[in-house]
C-alpha cells in the first residue's frame, strides 16, 4: 500500500511539473535586443524578437506585420496579414488590416477591410500609444529607453514592448 502512494505522489509532483514547465512563457532577451545599437539595427532587432514572441496570435502578427509593411518590406508584411487571414480572422483582425493598408495609403485595401470590421463588430475599437516610443520618436532615446527598460524589466517576454521599439527605432508612425 505505501508503495503505491509514492509512487502515486511521485508521478503527480511529475504531472504538476510538468504542467508548470509548460505553462511558463519563454523569457524574452529585454534591452539587449536594442542596447547600444545603432537605431536601424535596434529597431530590426526588437522586430525580429516581436515576430518570435507572436507566435500564432493574430493581433501580435498583425502588429509586426504593421512593422514590416511600414518600414519597407511590404512582401514579408503581406505574408503575416496572409497568414492571419488563413486562419479565422475576427473583426478586431480585419480593422487591424485595414489600419495597415490606410497607413500605407492603400485605400481600397483599408476600405475592404474596414467593411470587413464594420459588419463584423461595429462596437469594436482597438490601439493605443507608448510613451518610451514616443520619446524615441521626439530626440529623446534616453528617456525612451529608460522606460523601455522598465517595461523590460517586469515583462521582458512581451511582444508589444518590442514592436514599439521597432516602430521607434524604425520611424514607423505610432498605432492608432
Amino acid at each position: 500500500m505505501k508503495t503505491g502512494l509514492i509512487v502515486a505522489l511521485s508521478f503527480g509532483c511529475l504531472a504538476l511539473g510538468v504542467g508548470i514547465g509548460l505553462a511558463a512563457k519563454e523569457k524574452g532577451p529585454g534591452m539587449e535586443v536594442i542596447r547600444g545599437k545603432p537605431a536601424k539595427d535596434a529597431g530590426i532587432a526588437a522586430l525580429q524578437e516581436a515576430e518570435f514572441l507572436a507566435s500564432d496570435d493574430s493581433w501580435s502578427l498583425l502588429g509586426v506585420a504593421r512593422v514590416y509593411y511600414l518600414s519597407g518590406d511590404k512582401t514579408r508584411g503581406q505574408t503575416l496579414i496572409d497568414h492571419v487571414l488563413a486562419q479565422k480572422p475576427k473583426p478586431s483582425d480585419w480593422q487591424r488590416i485595414g489600419e495597415i493598408y490606410a497607413m500605407a495609403g492603400e485605400v481600397p485595401k483599408a476600405e475592404e477591410f474596414y467593411s470587413k470590421a464594420l459588419f463584423g463588430d461595429p462596437k469594436d475599437d482597438s490601439g493605443r500609444a507608448d510613451i518610451g516610443a514616443w520619446y524615441i520618436r521626439i530626440g529623446q532615446r534616453d528617456k525612451g529607453e529608460a522606460l523601455f527598460a522598465e517595461a523590460f524589466a517586469k515583462h521582458p517576454a512581451e511582444t508589444w514592448h518590442y514592436l514599439r521599439a521597432a516602430e521607434a527605432f524604425l520611424g514607423v508612425p505610432p498605432q492608432r
